[in-house]
C-alpha cells in the first residue's frame, strides 16, 4: 500500500492589511484540511506585502517575535485541524535585529522551531538587506507528523549547498516559500527546484505569491507546485496570475525507490570539496 501524504501550498495576492491576510490564510488552511491535507506551507512573508520593493523603515512594524502572536494563533489552528504548518514571517529577535523566517508547527499545535533565510539579495525590487540579517540557525530538519521537513526561503534556492545540507539532515519534504517576479526569474522557476529535488532525492514544495502590489512593479507569477525526487511535477503547476490552494498527494515510497536506484549520498566526496566552501 502506498505511503501517501496529502500536502498543500497557498499562493495568493496582497489583500491590503495584515489581519485580512491572516484570516485569508486561516480560511485556506481550513479548506486544505477539508480536502484531507496534513501539511501546508504559506508564501514568503505571508501576512504582508512584499515590502522589499522599497527601502522604508515603516515596514519594520510587520516584524514580530517567533514564537509570538501569529505563531500562537496558528498553533491553535494546527491543533484544531491536525495539520503541520509552515509559517513564513518577518521576525524581530530584538529591536533592530530582524530576520526573514519560517516557523514550523506540528499537527498537535506544538512549536517545533524556525528556519532563518541565509542568502539575502540586494538588487532592484528586492532590497532585502535593508530589512533582514542573514540567517544564523543552520539548516534544521524538523521531525513532524508527516515526516522530516525542511525549509529553504526564496533566494536561497539559487544556492545548492543548503539544499544538500537539508538532504544530509534527512529531509523528505522541503518547502521553498518565495516572492519572485515574472520579468526576473520565470525562466528559472520550473528548472531549479526540480533539479534540486533530483540531486537531493526529496520532494519540494515551491510557492510564489501572485499579483502586482502597490509598492512596485514586481509581477508575482504564482506557478506554485510540488515536484517529486524524479523531477516530475505532482499534478498541475499553479495558476500564473490568480490565487490558488494547491493540494497534492505525495507518494513517500518514491523516496526509497529513488535512493535505491541512485547512491548520491554514498558517492559524495566531501574530502575533495574544501575549496568550494573557502571564503
Amino acid at each position: 500500500m502506498s505511503n501517501l501524504i496529502r500536502a498543500a501550498l497557498v499562493q495568493t495576492n496582497w489583500t491590503g492589511d495584515k489581519e485580512s491576510m491572516i484570516k485569508a490564510h486561516e480560511d485556506y488552511a481550513r479548506d486544505a484540511a477539508a480536502q484531507g491535507a496534513k501539511v501546508i506551507c504559506f508564501q514568503e512573508l505571508f501576512y504582508g506585502p512584499y515590502f522589499c520593493q522599497v527601502q522604508d523603515k515603516a515596514y519594520y512594524s510587520y516584524a514580530e517575535s517567533i514564537p509570538g502572536p501569529t505563531t500562537e494563533r496558528f498553533q491553535a489552528l494546527a491543533a484544531e485541524l491536525g495539520m503541520v504548518m509552515i509559517l513564513p514571517m518577518y521576525e524581530q529577535e530584538q529591536p533592530g535585529v530582524l530576520y526573514n523566517t519560517a516557523a514550523v508547527v506540528d499537527a498537535d499545535g506544538s512549536y517545533l522551531g524556525k528556519y532563518r533565510k541565509h542568502h539575502i539579495p540586494q538588487v532592484n525590487g528586492f532590497w532585502e538587506k535593508f530589512y533582514f540579517r542573514p540567517g544564523n540557525l543552520g539548516y534544521p530538519v524538523f521531525d513532524t507528523a508527516v515526516g522530516k521537513v525542511g525549509v529553504y526561503i526564496c533566494y536561497d534556492r539559487h544556492f545548492p549547498e543548503g539544499w544538500r545540507a537539508l538532504g544530509l539532515g534527512g529531509a523528505q519534504i522541503v518547502f521553498n516559500p518565495s516572492a519572485t517576479s515574472r520579468g526576473l526569474s520565470s525562466y528559472l522557476w520550473q528548472l531549479e527546484q526540480p533539479a534540486s529535488a533530483v540531486a537531493n532525492e526529496y520532494f519540494i514544495g515551491a510557492i510564489n505569491r501572485t499579483g502586482v502590489e502597490e509598492l512596485g512593479d514586481n509581477d508575482f507569477y504564482g506557478q506554485s507546485y510540488f515536484v517529486d525526487p524524479e523531477g516530475k511535477f505532482v499534478g498541475a503547476v499553479g495558476d500564473t496570475h490568480n490565487p490558488e490552494l494547491i493540494v497534492r498527494d505525495l507518494d513517500m515510497d518514491l523516496l526509497t525507490t529513488v535512493r535505491d536506484r541512485w547512491a548520491f549520498y554514498r558517492d559524495r566526496r566531501p574530502d575533495s570539496y574544501d575549496g568550494l566552501v573557502a571564503p
